[in-house]
């Protein structure tokens, strides 16, 4: 993977920061750290991007029906028995 240099402005509060993560070990050096921020910021932008296609799914899928609680609770309850038969064994 190629590499493209960057020049980065910070407070000095900021590069205080940086440093302190530095020296305790969590990273080799400012490069590492702001590659790890840009990491998680990606995997944060991919993880609502998942989180929003399904709230868009599920406004997208019609009206809710009514829920059959008795129905939900027989159908639980035969899911369970036929757990607690195939454990027997």
């Amino acid at each position: 993977m190629s590499t493209v240099r960057k020049t980065i402005t910070l407070t000095s509060q900021q590069s205080d920061w940086v440093k302190s993560r530095i020296s305790a070990g969590d990273f080799t050096n400012d490069s590492e750290y702001i590659r790890d921020l840009i990491r998680r910021d990606q995997q944060r932008s991919s993880q609502i991007a998942e989180i929003q296609a399904a709230i868009d799914e599920g406004l997208n899928s019609g009206p809710a029906t009514p829920l059959n609680m008795e129905e939900i609770k027989r159908k639980a309850r035969q899911e369970a028995a036929r757990h607690e038969h195939t454990s027997d064994y």
